[in-house]
């Protein structure tokens, strides 16, 4: 079973049935013991031409962090050069395909900790929260992804149109897993490195979002979601392009699922167009 609960002490639905919380707090009924507090901690940025944006997110990297690995796209810029002088103990891996998906797949293989953070490099996700994440890995919980929807966090970057698409996708997915997540298109996320093999990752692209969590949820890992606030990119512009990534999430949801409309039918018809 599958437990989602907010880092505030509100709990979603999934959470409330289960009777898992107690006085506000977190409280899982027979959980795991938690992991000891010698647990390191590997943190995977993507980066592609973000020389502007690197500094400001290293610098707010917290002792929380033992490892960061930054996998680097070909950046054409002094990404690179930018973030080795603000952390020269930084790792850089040279990403040999394309996408956000590859960039990440390549960070998860070369990281070496107990626990894998990843975030993006632009601005948008405070390196303050990680703590937040690690707080739940370590009392029970599999793999934690941030929300923007629930108390606590939010956004002063996403358009209307991508909200309404975010939306449509989420109910897709929790109606295909009967989850309760609130948030699904969001790239703020933590789990044990010991579960990388069993989700067999393979998304090339933005969508590797989802396709995290799908595969959290087919494996029965325990996930939390946590508040996240996401800010404005501080410089430049994003790779994302909502029509054609929303249907590369969609393929991705509906494409193992095990009941209603069938995914493969779905990603027949999205290939046509």
């Amino acid at each position: 079973m599958t437990d989602l609960v907010a880092q505030n002490g509100h709990d979603t639905t999934a959470a409330r049935r289960a009777g898992l919380l107690s006085s506000g707090h977190a409280s899982i009924a027979g959980r795991r013991p938690a992991g000891p507090s010698t647990m390191t901690v590997s943190l995977v940025i993507p980066v592609r031409n973000e020389a502007r944006n690197i500094a400001w997110v290293l610098e707010q990297i917290s002792d929380d962090v033992d490892e960061i690995v930054l996998v680097d796209g070909n950046s054409t810029d002094a990404t690179v050069i930018t973030a080795r002088s603000y952390r020269p103990d930084i790792r850089v891996v040279a990403q040999q395909g394309t996408g956000k998906g590859d960039a990440l797949r390549a960070g998860f293989h070369a990281a070496t900790g107990d626990v894998i953070v990843m975030m993006d490099a632009d601005g948008s996700m405070a390196p303050q929260e990680i703590r937040h994440f690690l707080h739940f890995l370590s009392h029970g919980y599999d793999f934690v992804k941030g929300s923007r929807f629930i108390a606590g966090g939010g956004s002063s970057d996403i358009t209307p149109f991508r909200r309404l698409g975010n939306k449509f996708l989420l109910a897709v997915f929790n109606s295909a897993f009967d989850a309760d997540l609130t948030d699904l298109c969001y790239g703020f996320c933590a789990f044990h490195r010991r579960y990388l093999e069993v989700m067999a990752l393979q998304a090339t692209g933005f969508e590797i979002e989802a396709e995290m969590t799908v595969r959290a949820m087919q494996a029965g890992l325990r996930v939390a979601e946590v508040p996240s606030m996401e800010m404005p990119r501080r410089h430049g512009k994003s790779n994302l392009r909502a029509v054609r990534d929303g249907i590369r999430v969609l393929r991705t949801v509906l494409r193992d699922h095990r009941s209603g409309v069938s995914g493969r039918v779905v990603q027949a018809l999205a290939a046509d167009k």
